[in-house]
């Protein structure tokens, strides 16, 4: 994960030296944000943020917030290594689902979450009401607000491929809430460079490579959650040249693995998590089932070695979804599949 933080750090390090020289972009208040079609006033930078999910906590590290973060929570996978002190100077409420009062406790002035199981109409914590009420502004990223359908969980559903567009605004407007817009505009420009040199990345053959990414499941014999059709796992099969092999549009669709053979996919990709609430959270136990199980070892991706490892996070609409990308093309262009 060492590249990621290094050349965010490095674009944040510029961006730094840039503001020297440039108030241009101050942020003038109050500032009104509609977010997730909700109009959110801010009357002056947050000083005490709750970043509730990695995501929206990574976002604000890279930003160089931590002096403004009062609390972190929900971690699927540890901090990035070149944020980790940074991120030790803030407080860590739980690495799973935080409870409303533990936020409150914090004296919170903002929060910014990372997906609605965290912050909406279901959400596991607390609605955005329940912080209107006191007077907390808060902001969803705009990744994850998506309409819940009748196919999809809690987590909704796309009609469309996700794309960087969602994650570029969202850092663009934590920027400027925090007014650090420069810092922001630093970051943007270094993932758009890296998500240009990643189009290059295509089969030598000219094939569109089909691709499941499997996060992970309760056990072997249980439906495994994939990304969906049009989901960050989606977004990185396009910008490798290829295809999602799932065709739900659900974020987050979980199949039989009868279902998931019958896609015949020539690349999968498999979750690396830290978080170890299943034995399938780990990939060697991924791999480990796919190669022995007398009917996913007959899959095509399976028998020709192709089955990579990524980032479980990078698998969201997040800050790691390009570095996710990375990890996948170094494995591929080793077996010779892509450029």
């Amino acid at each position: 994960m060492t590249k990621l933080s290094s050349t965010l750090l490095a674009a944040g390090v510029a961006a730094l030296g840039f503001l020297a020289t440039s108030a241009s972009a101050a942020t003038q208040y109050p500032l009104t944000i509609q977010n997730c079609g909700i109009d959110v006033t801010f009357e002056k930078a947050p000083e005490r943020a709750i970043g509730l999910g990695q995501n929206s906590a990574e976002i604000l590290l890279l930003l160089g917030l931590e002096d403004k973060m009062a609390g972190t929570a929900f971690w699927p996978s540890k901090v990035l290594p070149d944020l980790a002190e940074a991120n030790a100077k803030v407080k860590l409420l739980t690495v799973e689902f935080p409870t409303f009062e533990a936020i409150l406790s914090e004296n919170p002035d903002f929060v910014a979450a990372a997906l609605p199981s965290l912050l909406g109409p279901d959400s596991k914590v607390a609605k955005r009401d329940d912080f209107a009420k006191l007077e907390i502004p808060t902001y969803l990223s705009p990744s994850t607000c998506l309409e819940k359908k009748d196919n999809t969980d809690l987590y909704g559903g796309r009609d469309k491929l996700w794309s960087m567009d969602g994650l570029y605004l969202e850092i663009d407007e934590l920027s400027q809430i925090f007014d650090v817009a420069e810092r922001g505009q630093a970051l943007i420009a270094d993932l758009k460079a890296r998500e240009a040199a990643l189009r290059a990345s295509v089969s030598p053959s000219g094939e569109k490579l089909s691709y499941v990414f499997w996060f992970s499941s309760q056990s072997p014999s249980a439906d495994a959650y994939l990304g969906g059709k049009y989901s960050a796992s989606g977004y990185i099969a396009d910008l490798l040249g290829g295809v999602n092999a799932i065709e739900a549009e659900a974020e987050w669709p979980t199949l039989g693995w009868e279902s998931i053979i019958a896609t015949n996919p020539s690349v999968i990709v498999v979750a690396s998590l830290d978080r170890n609430r299943w034995e399938l959270d780990k990939p060697e136990a991924k791999i480990a089932f796919l190669t022995s199980d007398p009917a996913t070892s007959q899959i095509p991706a399976v028998k020709n070695n192709a089955i990579v490892v990524m980032d479980g996070q990078a698998m969201n609409p997040t800050i790691r979804t390009i570095y996710g990308a990375e990890q996948v093309a170094e494995q591929l262009k080793a077996r010779g599949l892509i450029k």
